[in-house]
């Protein structure tokens, strides 16, 4: 389980060449939309990004930060297997505290996501079902690790259960 205190603060870098290379790298294809590195893996290499609302192409991408490190994206769904999404939703059914935190972060990812650019298509959603239900781990973990401890519970939650996913090193080579 990863000590939160290891895996480093937020960034806000704008994204280099280099870093689209790795990105590319990372999703074996070539990024779209990409604005940001939104975060960095202890190895150095970016592990989130932030993206813009609407790509080039036109389409609405709701998805603000996205998990790109295939490592941290295999922990999540190694999480995902073992039923933790469920059992995080039910969580939110039985702990009004917990559901109103997870809310807070549905808007919160609105906030940040409107400040970049307002969609229509896609005004009011966020991403990873919130704020009803727990639908995707991996945009909580990116969610956690681009704007830091607090803000999104499950995102915190997903970040304590994963594995050190830097631990064997660089996942791509630079």
């Amino acid at each position: 389980m990863v000590d939160p205190s290891t895996v480093g603060p937020p960034t806000r870098e704008p994204v280099t060449d280099a870093d689209l290379a790795v990105v590319a790298a990372q999703l074996g294809r070539v990024p779209r939309g990409t604005r940001y590195v939104a975060h960095r893996c202890p190895c150095g290499r970016p592990d989130v990004v932030e993206t813009t609302p609407r790509l080039p192409d036109g389409t609405p991408f709701p998805t603000l930060f996205y998990l790109t490190c295939p490592r941290a994206v295999a922990e999540c769904s190694r999480l995902e297997s073992a039923g933790v999404m469920k059992e995080m939703t039910q969580r939110l059914a039985d702990d009004p505290e917990l559901a109103e935190r997870y809310r807070a972060s549905h808007e919160d990812y609105l906030t940040r996501r409107e400040s970049v650019g307002h969609v229509p298509e896609i005004e009011g959603v966020s991403a990873g079902g919130m704020p009803g239900r727990v639908k995707c781990l991996h945009v909580h973990l990116a969610h956690r690790l681009a704007v830091g401890p607090g803000i999104n519970p499950i995102g915190d939650e997903t970040l304590a259960l994963a594995a050190e996913w830097w631990a064997g090193g660089p996942c791509v080579e630079s």
